[in-house]
């Protein structure tokens, strides 16, 4: 069993699965810090910093007036926190976006260098084996 498990974690699939997940965390971090560093501070000042998150509606429990989700939450109030979940969806969309937008550039990159490969004048074939035998086969007869 430990030998069947092994081979496996040998076997190319497996391992490319996992430089794959490592390389999207990475690419995670750096999509997420693009999209809550960069844009969404150019979205606020476009729509005047508009927050949904501490948006929600008490189901039971009591909260002062004017809290913030966080102080609802800690009051140990029940709330239905649609402003996060807005905020959530929002980022989503932001997030899809960009990462749209880099793999269509990815995809004009590889395209072009597939053109390139292409567009290469292919080297002239030599002669086939066939025809090297047939001008050896002529090549003896006229000296013969």
């Amino acid at each position: 069993m430990i030998q069947e498990f092994k081979d496996f974690i040998a076997k190319g699939n497996v391992m490319d699965m996992a430089v794959g997940i490592i390389i999207g965390a990475a690419f995670t971090a750096i999509v997420t810090s693009l999209v809550g560093d960069l844009i969404n501070p150019i979205i606020g000042l476009v729509s005047g910093g508009v927050d949904f998150t501490n948006n929600y509606a008490v189901l039971g429990g009591e909260v002062p007036e004017g809290a913030s989700l966080e102080a609802a939450r800690e009051a140990g109030a029940s709330v239905f926190a649609y402003g996060a979940f807005i905020m959530a969806v929002i980022n989503f969309l932001i997030i899809a976006f960009v990462v749209f937008m880099l793999v269509k550039m990815v995809n004009r990159v590889k395209d072009a260098a597939e053109k390139e490969e292409e567009a290469a004048p292919e080297e002239p074939a030599g002669p086939t084996q066939e025809e090297l035998l047939a001008e050896i086969r002529d090549a003896l007869k006229a000296r013969g």
